[in-house]
């Protein structure tokens, strides 16, 4: 009985899923491209069993608890992917199960992998589809959802707290929390209207400005063109890439802030990855073209530092412009181990984040100053406040399942016959929600070429980073379901 109001939401959230088909639709109808009975079809089946599940729980509709939340929003990213596979595996009859949902998920996680090869020759539809989930999931379908759920007479704190990347989730910006929701959203939305006229004021086509603003928001990098950005070969639309990437970034909240005229210098805060232009320009292009190696080692290094290191060849479809296997390797290995935490909480990337990666350093330079003065009282703050000994310890809770997981995804992906440095780095790429690897997963191929148990293992690990480890992990232990 107390699942039955957990899916009685799922069901309301699957037919408003069901309304966002409508938008590859419309592309499908203008470009009369061969997905339009796919859309047609999956919509209404998504939209279909959306409804029936609503009714058929709607009599245990109720507030929802802790716990509620918990199980709701990885129930929910469980099941929206299940359904955006649908218009893929009608449009693309030869595309497994496995490999659609590790499509989607990777989508509406924002994570940026993908099977597929030959985009040029795939229907409109399929890749305004593919783009337009890295955009919904990029704040998250949860956070939408929460912003109307005052019109459907559902409370949506713990929905709102589940689904929030960080370590001090429970900060609201408004009294209600479904206003503040609706506030990130219209900010979210206004930054990804300036980046569309910003990629069409540099020279791409409607669809294709549309297509990658989807993903520059979201730092998924799905791309429409299997050379990526090299296919438009304009340092201008890198420019407006590294900009939007940049701000997609920044902890939304900052933005609400400065929105909403609370302090216009909340924006000034670290940066990131400076140690990588020299290394990066002795490899690109051979060398022999500084120019192009200083575009191609600004894109990437703000794309590593926000969560959009991506391949860069014509296997992987990112936001890049060369093959990054020529650079020397301290290159690629730093923009990994920068992709791990360099964006910030409450932006559209993944990985550690930028606040627990500074408590961690802070907590750690207080316990060196306890070695030496034991009773000296040192509080760790951020901000001119003290952060609560709940938060800190919440952020190493998070760091020491964090490195577990990673150790159980790269032992699983081993055992299953990988190389160290593929199954390493599909862990690293899959749990930050960052793409590409190295090996099998970096230039030279992309995740089409695992087995299906590693396309699943891969496919989990991109749900535990997505909802930040914890929201799904809960799930799994005793004290969860003990009344």
């Amino acid at each position: 009985m107390g699942l039955l109001p957990v899916i009685a939401m799922i069901g309301r959230m699957v037919a408003l899923f069901a309304l966002l088909m409508l938008v590859p639709l419309g592309f499908a109808w203008f470009d009369h491209d061969r997905g339009e009975d796919a859309f047609i079809t999956a919509t209404l089946i998504t939209f279909g069993a959306g409804v029936l599940m609503s009714l058929a729980t709607r009599r245990f509709r109720r507030e929802l608890q802790p716990r509620d939340g918990f199980l709701l929003v990885t129930l929910t990213w469980l099941v929206l992917p299940a359904f955006a596979t649908l218009p893929l595996l009608l449009a693309l009859p030869d595309l497994s199960i496995t490999d659609a949902y590790f499509e989607t998920m990777s989508g509406l996680t924002t994570t940026g992998a993908t099977v597929l090869t030959g985009l040029e020759k795939l229907p409109l539809s399929v890749n305004v589809w593919r783009c337009f989930m890295v955009l919904v999931g990029g704040m998250g379908i949860i956070v939408l959802v929460v912003a109307i759920l005052p019109l459907m007479g559902v409370g949506a704190t713990q929905l709102f707290k589940s689904e929030s990347a960080g370590p001090m989730k429970d900060q609201k910006l408004t009294p209600r929390i479904a206003e503040t929701a609706r506030g990130l959203w219209v900010v979210y939305f206004t930054i990804a209207t300036a980046c569309f006229l910003a990629y069409r004021w540099a020279g791409m086509g409607w669809a294709d400005a549309f297509m990658h603003m989807c993903s520059t928001m979201g730092l998924g990098g799905f791309a429409a063109y299997d050379a990526s950005f090299g296919a438009f070969n304009s340092p201008l639309i890198e420019a407006v890439a590294v900009f939007f990437m940049l701000l997609a970034g920044v902890n939304f909240s900052l933005y609400f802030l400065v929105w909403k005229a609370v302090s216009a210098g909340a924006l000034a805060g670290p940066g990131g990855a400076g140690v990588l232009p020299a290394d990066a320009r002795r490899g690109a292009a051979g060398g022999g073209l500084p120019g192009l190696a200083r575009r191609v080692s600004g894109l990437w290094r703000v794309a590593a530092a926000r969560g959009l290191q991506r391949g860069l060849d014509r296997h992987h479809h990112r936001f890049a412009t060369v093959d990054y296997a020529q650079w020397p390797i301290f290159a690629p290995v730093t923009m990994l181990f920068l992709c791990s935490f360099a964006t910030c909480a409450g932006s559209t990337g993944g990985g550690i984040k930028l606040i627990r990666s500074l408590l961690l350093h802070k907590q750690a330079q207080r316990e060196l100053t306890h070695i030496v003065h034991p009773r000296a009282v040192v509080p760790v703050t951020l901000g001119g406040a003290v952060v609560p000994n709940q938060v800190l310890a919440s952020v190493l809770a998070f760091m020491l399942i964090y490195g577990s997981v990673m150790v159980i995804v790269t032992m699983a992906l081993l055992f299953s016959g990988l190389d160290l440095i593929t199954a390493s780095t599909a862990a690293i790429a899959c749990i930050n929600n960052t793409g590409p690897g190295l090996g099998q997963v970096g230039p030279s191929g992309n995740f089409q070429g695992l087995t299906d148990f590693q396309t699943w293992v891969c496919t989990f690990a991109m749900l535990l980073g997505r909802l930040e480890l914890l929201s799904v992990l809960v799930l799994f232990t005793p004290t969860f379901w003990r009344r």
